[in-house]
């Protein structure tokens, strides 16, 4: 009997000393790790790089984590610590020489040697830089970037042709090193893109690729970065001599000459494009407009434009007969509208929001020749920070009408000047339906200055019933991806 006692002592300390256990105390191995790519597919200029980063759910663990990849060299620059259970893994791309699809894939391995992938998906796109002026009939293709690596002509008597979704980058430089692309007289600018694909003209700043709208690392307040796109022509203008050199471009540049006697003359076609982050100062009170228009023919078709921060003014037509439909111009470093030496042909429903200086600067004919005169109607006119609404000059040559002005300082200031001189013309020139809505407290004659409150009319903000048609900048425009046109 004392010999069982014993025995069944002894086992007792055996269980309690764990080494007989049942099933259920066996050890749990946790679950494998769990990789997640980024969604969609990141682009990526040739010979650039991408940083990836991914979501890593590691139950057992972190230990380790390997990357392989196809069409360029991948790399690991940050992971877990050891033994973490979540985090991330980013992974730097340098793309390699060849343009089409290329992939990154990320495999994490747990302390207990499980495992798991996934795989990122990158387009790799071309980018090509162009150092000479344009000299023969040339295409810029879908899906590659350009870059403009000083200031560019198309020479008289060449097409360039720019297929929509085209990204148009320009370097940075200042004086006669600023980076331009003049469509010389006599040349052909045939930029269509379309609502799906705009093209788009932006600094080398810009990380934008093809197949977005809004940049995104620059602000859509950041200006001055490259030149801009300037348009020149053989119709008529206003000046002493029947051309002159266009602001912006050294006198050197004979490419810079603008203006003519063929007020038909046909300058291509500039459709679907968005022009960002110019103006780069070429000398004191000298800058480059984000859309320069020299003596522009109406046989040119110019309509769903865009200009964002652009460091001088948005648009400026110096005389010409082109006209401009559905334009939106947003941050203005100057003037939003400049007109000059008599421009004869039509702006038709656009935008401004937030002009620096002038929402307009109308400014009258320079010489003997006065021209027909012009039209700006159908505009919505966000006023936000500009200095002033209107700024006429007694022979400012423009027909206004149908205009809404919102989003005034509510501490007044902002007003239309020289429309008492503007309306005592004799030709016949006349502004007309105006709407504005007003800050509290703030009388419509102190606006809307020397009668200029005879043809406006105040109402609350929405139901304005003149103004443009907002549905024609939705989708392609970064102005309407942003929310700021929602008025």
């Amino acid at each position: 009997m004392k010999k069982l006692n014993f025995l069944f002592g002894v086992l007792l300390m055996f269980i309690s000393a764990g080494i007989f256990y049942s099933c259920s105390d066996e050890k749990v191995v946790p679950d494998a790790p769990s990789v997640t790519a980024p969604a969609g597919a990141a682009s990526v200029v040739l010979g650039s790089s991408v940083d990836l980063t991914f979501i890593v759910s590691v139950p057992g663990g972190f230990a380790s984590a390997a990357v392989d990849s196809e069409g360029g060299n991948a790399e690991i620059t940050s992971q877990p610590d050891a033994g973490a259970q979540s985090g991330t893994v980013d992974v730097n791309f340098v793309a390699g020489t060849g343009k089409g699809a290329a992939s990154v894939t990320l495999t994490v391995t747990d302390v207990n040697q499980k495992s798991d992938n996934s795989t990122a998906v990158i387009s790799i796109e071309e980018e090509i830089r162009i150092s000479e002026n344009i000299s023969s009939n040339t295409t810029w293709e879908t899906g590659k970037v350009y870059v403009l690596e000083t200031r560019i002509a198309v020479l008289s008597g060449v097409t360039l042709t720019i297929e929509p979704g085209v990204i148009i980058k320009g370097e940075a430089g200042t004086g006669s090193n600023a980076t331009a692309l003049i469509i010389a007289r006599g040349a052909t600018i045939m930029a269509e893109g379309t609502a799906e694909s705009p093209i788009i003209f932006t600094s080398v700043a810009d990380e934008i690729m093809p197949g977005q709208i809004a940049s995104p690392n620059l602000d859509p307040t950041l200006d001055g970065l490259w030149g801009g796109l300037l348009v020149l022509g053989n119709a008529r203008i206003s000046a002493d001599t029947e051309s002159q050199q266009i602001e912006g471009i050294p006198p050197s540049d004979q490419n810079g000459l603008y203006g003519g006697t063929n007020d038909a003359d046909n300058s291509g076609i500039i459709k679907y494009v968005s022009i960002r982050h110019g103006g780069a100062n070429i000398g004191e009170g000298n800058e480059i407009n984000g859309l320069t228009l020299g003596g522009v023919g109406s046989g040119t078709v110019i309509e769903y434009v865009e200009v964002v921060a652009n460091q001088d003014d948005g648009i400026e037509w110096f005389g010409g007969t082109v006209h401009v439909q559905h334009a939106l111009v947003w941050n203005a470093g100057d003037d939003a509208i400049d007109t000059d030496q008599a421009w004869a042909g039509v702006l038709d429903n656009f935008v401004v929001v937030n002009a620096g200086d002038e929402c307009f600067e109308l400014d009258g004919p320079e010489g003997s020749y006065s021209g027909a005169g012009h039209t700006i109607k159908n505009g919505t006119v966000s006023v936000g920070n500009a200095d002033g609404l209107i700024d006429y000059d007694d022979n400012s040559d423009v027909n206004m009408m149908n205009i809404y002005f919102l989003n005034l300082s509510a501490t007044g200031g902002q007003d239309v000047e020289g429309y008492g001189g503007y309306a005592a013309n004799t030709n016949g020139f006349t502004s007309s339906a105006f709407q504005v809505t007003l800050p509290s407290g703030i009388p419509l004659s102190s606006v809307f200055k020397e009668g200029s409150d005879a043809i406006t009319t105040v109402v609350d903000k929405g139901t304005a019933t003149v103004g443009a048609d907002l549905t024609k900048f939705a989708g392609w425009s970064w102005g309407a991806v942003a929310g700021v046109l929602s008025f």
